[in-house]
């Protein structure tokens, strides 16, 4: 029987093979949601979703995309703050 913190669905249960033969569970942590834009709340393009153990030892080009508000806002919406301070 499993314990308790691995009966609710918090865990992802992933089917692991044993070199003997067996088929095992692993409980895994699930991944974080995509990361959103901070104007419109659309999903943002080329930024991966990982737990921070796994985004620290990622490379800087994979966590962010180098444009000006690269991270924080989506393409659109960082044409348009753009182009509302250029008015200004």
């Amino acid at each position: 029987m499993v314990t308790g913190r691995q009966k609710s669905r918090t865990l992802r249960r992933v089917h692991r093979r044993t070199p003997g033969g067996k088929t095992v569970l692993h409980y895994k942590k699930r991944k974080p949601s995509k990361a959103k834009c901070g104007r419109c709340g659309d999903i943002l393009k080329g930024i991966k979703s990982e737990r921070p153990y796994k985004m620290q030892n990622m490379a800087k080009t994979k966590k962010t995309v180098s444009r000006p508000y690269g991270g924080n806002l989506c393409s659109k919406c960082m044409r348009a703050v753009i182009k509302e301070k250029i008015k200004q």
